[in-house]
């Protein structure tokens, strides 16, 4: 008996990792990419899963890194971009950097010599037809116009996030709290009732003109020829606001006004910048207001002049550049499934997620869901302490809402993944310094991963067998 094939919309990473994964479960599935009939701005070839920006897939050591427990799982789950990747693999120390076109070759010629795979060079203009009863999109960050639109109407959005406005996140953990406090403006309680729901970091009137100095001076990133970004008075970067005035700060985001200093109260602060927690575990928060386009390492240089941000540790840096990518958290479901519309699934950086692997990754899971539908069986996402359960989770509800724009793309972290206590000593007895026990932490937060990941991939495979 033939079966319905499956649909997917995209031949990036997201789209051909999605299209490999419901091949390989035994279900057909066709692969629509509207290269060569239709380029885009950024893609220079017809290939399957080109690599527009950097070759790297950055780190590779799961015992230590976050991106590096994600190859890792992806590998024991069948990625062929990680297959791809591991084979077309150049020098570049500790990361996995590959050669882009032995990399994409490899994947396009993958897919095209798979018997259950069709694909179709064509653009899926609007939504698709009624009778594509499982779709995947995975269009990426260039999502056509006429699809835009589509999703659009279907899911009753006021728009599509076409502009990225990222304010930098750092780790709970890392914020020196002999400095910073707790307290929310005024003590106004939220919705939750918390009276002290922000992170206080004060500035007296020397730090303040010492950290505008570095804003106006530090590099910035210039937007590609392609983007056309506009500014919007609601999410101006920090250091443009700083051009307009230097009070501009101080009597905007960086306001002290309705706050006591717990550690010196007597002492009333020029400016505060504040801190908003920004997921469900309380490991992340988000720097308010503090969209920018300071170039990444001047990013970790001028934040550290912060008080209490000394020693911050940065899950995600700030940004401004235009994206397309839906509001998951309200849209789609623990399945990756649009609410409004179940037939229709998303995958990649269109879901919210950053980087080459992240959206690979979420074409995997997307592409195992479908094709467990299809078969009948459970769609059971992957537990909550692995990379991509972590995934899974800040696109589909670990983002605490915060206003219009606030949920944003993130590659992956720790913070997305619950952490795990380390020792205070070690088998002899030996105290544990502080770094000692951070890649203790890691590597312990990594082996349960992986354990964690086995476990729930020998149910899946017990279930297939049945």
């Amino acid at each position: 008996m033939s079966m319905t094939p499956i649909h997917v919309v995209g031949g990036g990473l997201a789209g051909s990792e999605a299209a490999w994964q419901i091949a390989q479960a035994g279900v057909p599935v066709v692969l629509h990419e509207m290269r060569p009939v239709r380029g885009t701005d950024a893609h220079q070839t017809d290939k399957l899963a080109e690599l527009v920006c950097s070759n790297s897939f950055r780190a590779d050591d799961w015992t230590g890194n976050a991106v590096g427990l994600l190859h890792a799982e992806m590998r024991r789950l069948g990625s062929i971009i990680m297959a791809a990747g591991d084979a077309h693999q150049v020098p570049a120390g500790g990361a996995l950097a590959v050669d882009r076109e032995g990399f994409s070759q490899a994947v396009t010629e993958r897919l095209e010599s798979h018997p259950l795979v069709t694909i179709a060079r064509e653009e899926v203009a609007g939504l698709p037809p009624r009778d594509w009863d499982s779709v995947i999109l995975a269009t990426g960050p260039l999502t056509s116009p006429a699809l835009a639109e589509a999703i659009l109407k279907l899911t009753g959005e006021d728009q599509l996030s076409f502009f990225d406005a990222i304010a930098p996140i750092v780790t709970l953990e890392s914020i020196d709290m002999d400095v910073a406090w707790r307290q929310s403006r005024y003590d106004k309680e939220g919705p939750g009732g918390d009276a002290a729901a922000y992170i206080n970091c004060p500035m007296n009137q020397a730090q303040y003109e010492a950290f505008i100095d570095a804003l106006l001076k530090s590099p910035k990133s210039e937007f590609k020829e392609w983007e056309h970004v506009p500014y919007f008075d609601g999410c101006l970067p920090i250091e443009v606001m700083a051009e307009r005035g230097r009070e501009t700060l101080r009597h905007g985001p960086m306001k002290p006004v309705g706050l006591t200093n717990a550690h010196r109260p007597d002492e009333k602060p020029w400016a505060v910048v504040q801190l908003r927690q920004d997921n469900a575990l309380g490991t992340l928060w988000n720097m308010v207001g503090f969209q920018t386009k300071l170039k990444h390492g001047a990013q970790t240089e001028v934040f550290r002049m912060i008080p209490g941000l000394e020693k911050a540790v940065f899950a995600r840096l700030g940004g401004l550049h235009r994206n397309t990518f839906i509001n998951s958290p309200r849209l789609l479901d623990r399945a990756l499934r649009l609410k409004a519309q179940p037939r229709l699934r998303f995958a990649g950086q269109v879901t919210g997620v950053e980087g080459y692997v992240e959206s690979a990754a979420v074409g995997l899971l997307a592409g195992r869901f479908a094709a467990a539908e299809r078969l009948g069986r459970p769609v059971v996402p992957p537990p909550p302490t692995t990379a991509l359960g972590g995934l899974i989770g800040h696109i589909t509800g670990g983002h605490l809402e915060a206003g219009s724009g606030s949920f944003q793309p993130m590659n992956i972290n720790y913070g997305l993944i619950p952490p795990m206590e380390p020792p205070k000593r070690d088998a002899e007895g030996r105290r544990l310094g502080a770094k000692e026990k951070t890649r203790l932490k890691k590597r312990m937060v990594g082996e349960r991963a992986l354990s964690d990941l086995d476990a729930w991939l020998g149910e899946a495979q017990a279930v297939a067998a049945e």
